[in-house]
């Protein structure tokens, strides 16, 4: 179900089910999985009928209004149903999040281009994202494989 606050978010998969504040007053949004897609397994694309447990992982992500968040994402782990998959279970995941990642697909791209575009250097980068400057220069490095010729 999409909502007012899904939409502000703006994360393709995720819902907002809740917004609070922690002790230091810094906005926390609670997020769910509303992509169907995410209950399939990645291996053999069978859709997951039976929930193995319960994961909560803390992606960040850019400011919204202008604001730090502090995303909790408390997703599903599914065992895969198909006897011949390799894979006995699996996480959700989303394009915006993708499985093993602790920051979103836009704070990513965010980094390599205020890299490659906006003048910045890795280091001022990753200082202002509040992420580790490898993480930058990796992103640096994507971004420009994407816009320069070979």
């Amino acid at each position: 179900m999409v909502n007012d606050m899904t939409r502000l978010l703006g994360l393709d998969g995720l819902v907002v089910e809740r917004v609070g504040l922690d002790a230091t007053g810094v906005p926390v949004v609670d997020l769910s999985t509303g992509c169907e897609q995410a209950r399939c397994c990645p291996q053999c694309g069978q859709r997951a009928v039976r929930v193995k447990q319960w994961a909560t992982t803390r992606p960040r992500d850019l400011p919204v209004a202008g604001r730090r968040v502090r995303l909790r994402w408390r997703k599903r782990r599914w065992y895969c149903s198909t006897p011949a998959c390799p894979r006995r279970s699996f996480t959700e995941q989303v394009a915006q999040v993708p499985a093993r990642s602790r920051l979103t697909t836009r704070l990513r791209q965010a980094a390599g281009a205020a890299v490659a575009d906006g003048g910045r250097t890795i280091v001022q980068t990753a200082r202002d994202h509040g992420i580790s400057w490898p993480i930058v220069a990796n992103a640096f490095t994507t971004h420009a494989t994407a816009v320069l010729p070979a």
